[in-house]
């Protein structure tokens, strides 16, 4: 059976998408291509649908209630020319390029030729699918289609820039209101500790990272051993996430006296994915910007770091066999900052001052952390017990 069929003299057309058993109708009226879903399987309910829409089109075009309507693809460029200028200076530039590269390799191409209102939450939830065996061809890929199911995460982040774009439909008035984009059939997600170093594995890291700086015979290769050793020492005692230790630059960080501790600690200007915020750092990171700045004989405008050591990292990690942790999660480099919230919890550290040193908020915390909250619990202020009265008994 052919899967295309035309009515009214082929200004109505029937047909069925690919990978899908509903039919789909289409027609030309006022300047612009029409879609709609008939939701059936059969072929003649279908008809029947398709003609009851048709006809009402007419009728809306005739009584002049038929306007053209606005393609997705329009709507997007919109919100793609406001978010560039609204978010300037706000948002992270690698947030915002990430956000585009969405738009442009998957939301786009899907939703761009369709109407407004055929994004509906039936056809959002057909994206989820389509999703599922669809990927862009990377650089450092050979084929274009790989088939690996995209991580739950991923799909979150395109349907809030898809719900960004709807946003910026309803703003213009192109779209009435929005369609459910909340995902049907969802479950709790299995919650999780993030891959970190307990404190006798930290100190294994470190030590090997140290073995190493004693067993380079080249002037290059010990540099980078040096630089490395300073890298893990650092992030753990700030709890700094990569990319913003990747842009700390020597006039970021400022060695200071803390009136509260009466420790010298380090004072840190953080750029990264939440804009600028500061870091005070643990004693434990004085002598490692120590190191760095006699190594370097940094500028004020120079970077501590300026080459990736994840290579190296990587391998004294499976050297020490440290890459997985009990749970088989992988460990980073981000895991260095999973350390310094573990560790700043298992010690009692109030779980507000934690998060605003790390520029992440108390629900984050609570939500991957909450297995070292265990040690910051006031027994006794938990294990209260009402004095119960009793009844002295007559004789």
């Amino acid at each position: 059976m052919t899967n295309k069929h035309t009515l009214f003299g082929g200004k109505l057309h029937l047909y069925k998408r690919e990978n899908s058993k509903l039919w789909q109708c289409s027609a030309y009226l006022k300047g612009q291509n029409r879609r709609k879903s008939t939701g059936e399987e059969s072929l003649s309910l279908a008809k029947e649908i398709a003609e009851d829409w048709y006809l009402g089109l007419r009728g809306r075009a005739r009584d002049g209630l038929l306007k053209n309507e606005k393609s997705f693809k329009h709507a997007a460029e919109q919100f793609r020319r406001e978010y560039l200028v609204i978010t300037e200076g706000q948002r992270a530039e690698t947030y915002v390029t990430g956000m585009m590269r969405k738009l442009d390799n998957y939301i786009i191409p899907y939703f761009g030729t369709r109407g407004l209102s055929e994004v509906t939450a039936g056809l959002i939830q057909e994206y989820r699918i389509h999703r599922q065996s669809f990927s862009v061809k990377r650089h450092n890929q050979k084929k274009e289609h790989s088939g690996k199911r995209p991580h739950h995460n991923t799909i979150h982040q395109e349907i809030v820039a898809l719900r960004q774009v709807l946003k910026t439909a309803v703003r213009h008035g192109w779209l009435d209101r929005l369609p459910d984009l909340s995902q049907p059939y969802a479950t709790n997600k299995k919650v999780t500790r993030r891959a970190w170093f307990a404190p006798d594995e930290y100190k294994r890291l470190y030590e090997a990272t140290r073995r190493r700086i004693g067993a380079a015979t080249r002037k290059n290769h010990r540099w980078s051993a040096e630089q490395l050793h300073d890298y893990v020492l650092l992030m753990a005692n700030t709890g700094l996430r990569p990319d913003e230790i990747k842009r700390l630059e020597y006039r970021d960080v400022e060695i200071v006296e803390d009136q509260d501790t009466e420790e010298v600690i380090l004072l840190i200007s953080v750029r990264g994915k939440r804009g600028v915020g500061y870091c005070k750092s643990m004693p434990g990171a004085i002598r490692p910007f120590e190191r760095l700045q006699k190594r370097n004989n940094g500028a004020p405008t120079e970077l501590l770091f300026p080459k990736s050591h994840n290579e190296l990292l990587n391998s004294i990690l499976d050297e020490e066999d440290l890459k997985f942790d009990r749970e088989g999660q992988r460990r980073t480099a981000y895991s260095l900052r999973h350390t310094y919230i573990s560790m700043r919890l298992s010690e009692g550290a109030d779980i507000y001052q934690v998060a605003k040193n790390c520029r992440t908020s108390v629900e984050m915390i609570e939500k991957y952390y909450a297995a070292h909250i265990a040690n910051s619990i006031n027994a006794a202020a938990v294990n209260v017990r009402k004095i119960k009265k009793t009844r002295s008994k007559e004789n």
